[in-house]
């Protein structure tokens, strides 16, 4: 066998040991490895390692922020995007979110959000249908808000949610309405010149 031969089927080898690997990256959440990850700086609901809590599933949860360097001064608000899957036979919503009394006063939800079942519902398409309300400390970025989702048959999900800044992939979503820009720089003061000199 020539070292060209030999090189030939080295790789061919080497291929056909990497193909499942390579077949279970595009398949999702029933991949080889059955551990749930989260592939964005989002919240996913995991429970005792178990995706999901009776039946329902949120694979993205996450307050948005200011833009990066600025913030959401206390007494604002922010929107809350969730992405959720009913994996219960029969229909449910989402009627209500409770934050601590501690971070805000309130979290408005426009009307009850429908989740069918097997469907994934997007709470910020086309436009966000939750707001955090009445914030009670200034938010930046990397915070943590503890909200409570209450669904109509569910019941009660507790998780703690994200504060993600408007930037990389969050930054084409609406600037969060009353939030204040980075601080601009100081520019620094040279002294004058004299005439003569």
């Amino acid at each position: 066998m020539t070292s060209t031969s030999r090189r030939r089927v080295i790789a061919v080898a080497a291929l056909l040991a990497a193909a499942p690997v390579l077949a279970a990256c595009g398949a999702g959440d029933k991949a080889n490895t059955m551990q749930p990850y989260a592939p964005t700086d989002a919240q996913v609901l995991i429970t005792d390692s178990v995706y999901g809590e009776r039946g329902m599933r949120v694979s993205q949860a996450f307050v948005l922020g200011p833009d990066s360097g600025g913030q959401i001064p206390s007494g604002g608000a922010a929107p809350l995007y969730l992405v959720l899957t009913n994996e219960n036979p029969a229909p449910d919503s989402l009627v209500s979110v409770t934050p601590l009394p501690d971070q805000a006063t309130s979290v408005k939800v426009t009307a009850p959000v429908q989740v069918p079942p097997h469907t994934l519902v997007n709470t910020g398409q086309p436009t966000p249908q939750l707001t955090v309300e009445g914030l009670k400390n200034a938010l930046r970025g990397g915070e943590t808000l503890r909200l409570t989702l209450k669904f109509q048959t569910a019941g009660d999900i507790t998780m703690d949610v994200p504060v993600i800044t408007r930037s990389r992939e969050y930054a084409t979503l609406p600037p969060v309405p009353g939030a204040l820009p980075a601080p601009s720089p100081v520019a620094s003061a040279s002294p004058a010149a004299t005439p003569g000199h």
